[in-house]
């Protein structure tokens, strides 16, 4: 039996002050993969160290790679080449992450390998189909639950064949275990896609030595990358994740009188929809010199409170930039002026929870008005923070619990969420955190899960 660790956030005083986010999750993660792939050494600082990162770097560990941490938030991996990869001794945890398990899916897909992955029990409701077919097309063999959920199997093979492949949906997830698998197939992998994805593992392919072509094509955009690829070990800098910086962010436009800056965030363009969309509400929100590293764009984020934001439509071709990020809007949403509309969101209900049921159950407990479809949510704000005072269920989600946590910051009355402990996987010292910036957040006894 587990314990759950509920929270419980109450009405703040400004939150201010300058304040380091953790590592971006997504970067972080490919920076172990690619580094385990390399030839060489590769040093990697500012590494998010949460659940979901520390189970990709035991991943890499069993698949033959040595990561060390210096404990002077210094991580070194000694690669060993693409094509070199040992099969594993034991299944492969992969926790609470989709990103982790797809794109490592991928790269075993092109090697001479048997492994079995499994994951949380929310992990194993999350569809691997949608990797497994194109992956399949290149030669690997699967066996899986129904539905192509976890656990399941992986057979790799070195005679792996590039393809050519049309995201149905756009995931950068996706795309990104194809090129993978691409890197030690034959011939050329190309993955075509209608709508831009992130695009980390492009710039961080680049980084580490592999040439990535990118052109027009008449669905979209191709990406290629070509069979025999070697990558070289460098030095990675993970910047701020953005993802993370919109909870303080958010926090920060809702609070009467506050004033933040975010260090060193990662404001890729494919990334920072969030921060466009808040702009858009009213907010001011600052990027403070933007500078490139490895490929991405980074700066500091000033964040003021500019009183109430208003509600607007959210772009629909923006989703893909900031789809992690709508639960913490959607509690924008519910303190702005007007009416806030939502659409494209289908890919919520694959997260880690039914993200869209989560989001709108809580605020109607909360008291706030909304109309929600398949894949749309409309919130109707008065240009005042919700009554709040509601228990959340959070579905270990860990973007729920930190969404809802923020609302609790300027809600009427206190909020709890039932379980905090999966805010462990991508933002470890978030109640600590928000805290120093002025924010109550704390915890309340635990019950049995």
């Amino acid at each position: 039996m587990t314990l759950a660790t509920p929270l419980i956030s109450r009405k703040s005083g400004p939150l201010t002050g300058t304040t380091k986010i953790p590592g971006d999750k997504s970067i972080s993660h490919r920076s172990l993969m690619f580094g385990a792939l390399a030839e060489g050494e590769t040093m990697i600082s500012g590494l998010l160290e949460g659940e979901d990162v520390m189970n990709t770097a035991a991943a890499m560990r069993a698949l033959g790679a040595r990561i060390i941490d210096d404990s002077d938030g210094l991580w070194r991996v000694q690669g060993i080449g693409i094509g070199n990869l040992k099969e594993p001794t034991d299944i492969l945890d992969m926790g609470n992450s989709g990103t982790s398990t797809r794109l490592l899916l991928g790269i075993c897909a092109s090697h001479e390998l048997n492994a079995i992955f499994t994951g949380d029990k929310s992990l194993i409701k999350r569809p691997m189909k949608r990797v497994m077919e194109p992956l399949t097309r290149m030669g690997a063999q699967f066996l899986s639950r129904d539905g192509g959920r976890l656990p399941l199997a992986i057979k790799g093979t070195a005679a792996a064949k590039g393809i050519e492949y049309t995201l149905p949906v756009a995931s950068a997830q996706v795309k990104s275990a194809i090129l993978l698998a691409g890197l030690n197939a034959q011939g050329t992998t190309t993955v075509i896609e209608r709508h831009a994805t992130r695009d980390h593992s492009e710039n961080m392919l680049r980084h580490f030595g592999v040439d990535v072509d990118i052109a027009k094509a008449p669905e979209g955009e191709a990406i290629s990358v070509r069979g025999g690829a070697k990558l070289l070990g460098c030095a990675v800098d993970v910047p701020g994740d953005p993802s993370s910086g919109a909870f303080p962010a958010v926090a920060a436009c809702i609070v009467p009188d506050s004033a933040i800056r975010l260090q060193r965030i990662c404001v890729n363009p494919r990334r920072d929809g969030i921060y466009k969309t808040l702009k858009e509400m009213g907010a001011d929100i600052t990027y403070v010199k933007v500078e490139t590293d490895a490929g991405e764009p980074v700066t500091d984020i000033v964040i003021r409170y500019n009183g109430a934001l208003k509600g607007i439509d959210v772009p629909p071709e923006r989703v893909p930039s900031m789809i992690d990020e709508f639960p913490v809007l959607a509690m924008a949403a519910a303190c702005a002026n007007g009416v806030t509309r939502m659409t494209n969101l289908a890919e919520l209900r694959i997260k880690e929870s039914d993200r869209l049921k989560m989001i709108a159950d809580g605020l109607i407990a909360c008291g706030v008005k909304l109309e929600m479809d398949e894949d749309s949510l409309t919130v109707y704000g008065n240009g005042k923070p919700p009554r709040g005072g509601a228990l959340i269920e959070t579905a270990l989600d860990h973007r729920i619990a930190m969404s809802f946590l923020v609302l609790g910051l300027v809600s009427d009355e206190p909020l709890q969420i039932d379980d905090g402990a999966p805010i462990r996987t991508s933002f470890p010292n978030f109640i600590k955190l928000m805290n120093e910036c002025g924010g109550m957040i704390e915890a309340a006894e635990p019950k049995a899960a």
